[in-house]
């Protein structure tokens, strides 16, 4: 399942230089998938919609760092577990429980973000 970050986080930022995937930003800040990956062209999201991988789409959050669940792996193929609950001070990095994906899910989707 991907990481989500709940309301109790307080913005520290510990977090989003941890992310592999660039998955991580900051309330209120756009993102797009070509952030720290190497997607170019276009990119289906999870739920089959197609998008322009440096689409700049609207924040998930807008009053605390939010993790883009479609580029989350969980650190799958590179850590041995998430790096942004590792470091978060108040543990509000948790398991994403309307997201439950697979081992193999997660790292099919590091392969498609880091061609």
């Amino acid at each position: 399942m991907a990481i989500t970050i709940t309301d109790e986080c307080i913005n520290c930022g510990a977090c989003e230089p941890e992310c592999p995937n660039n998955a991580i930003y900051e309330g209120g800040v756009e993102w797009a998938v070509a952030d720290g990956t190497s997607v170019t062209g276009f990119y289906i999201l999870e739920g089959g919609k197609e998008i322009a991988a440096d689409a700049q789409n609207a924040p998930v959050a807008d009053d605390y760092y939010f993790i883009v669940a479609d580029k989350c792996t969980e650190c799958k193929g590179f850590h041995d577990e998430p790096q942004c609950a590792a470091v978060c001070p108040v543990d509000c990095c948790v398991p994403d429980e309307e997201r439950v994906e697979t081992d193999e899910v997660l790292l099919d989707r590091k392969a498609r973000l880091h061609l």
